[in-house]
């Protein structure tokens, strides 16, 4: 009796390991962190904050390096755009833009170890196909970065 109870507590228990593994598969895959594109289209549209996403990553202009990612949220777009330059206490100049208009703007000054720096904003969704881009300068050098979502 002891070895039956035995073999089905395993038995259940690699059970219960294959559904979590199962089930935890496709939400480890819409992160899309190892994209070799850049890309990531993430899970479905809609509201709650879980809609679309694409990412892309790119180099400045002398070495400093961008990544820009838009999301839809609850019927408007979360934008963020990123600057590491490897060097802390640097000012940039940020701007996004989105179909020609610019939509946000400021400074930032990088930080930590790496040496960088993130801007997040919340900008309207418009009808069609937004052109968004980042643009961040600091000494001449540039950084550009731009997604049609």
């Amino acid at each position: 009796m002891m070895v039956a109870m035995t073999k089905l507590a395993t038995a259940l228990a690699a059970v219960t390991v294959s559904a979590l593994l199962a089930l935890g598969a496709p939400a480890y895959a819409s992160h899309g962190g190892d994209d070799p594109a850049g890309d990531d289209h993430g899970g479905g549209g809609g509201s709650g904050g879980g809609g679309t996403r694409v990412v892309k990553t790119g180099a400045c202009s002398d070495g400093a390096h961008w990544k820009l990612k838009v999301k839809s949220d609850d019927g408007r777009l979360e934008v963020e755009g990123e600057v590491d330059s490897n060097v802390s206490g640097q000012t940039w100049s940020w701007r996004i833009k989105d179909n020609g208009s610019v939509a946000a703007s400021g400074s930032a000054k990088t930080g930590g170890r790496s040496g960088s720096f993130s801007v997040e904003r919340r900008i309207t969704d418009r009808a069609g196909t937004d052109n968004v881009i980042f643009r961040a300068t600091h000494s001449g050098e540039v950084c550009k970065g731009s997604i049609a979502f």
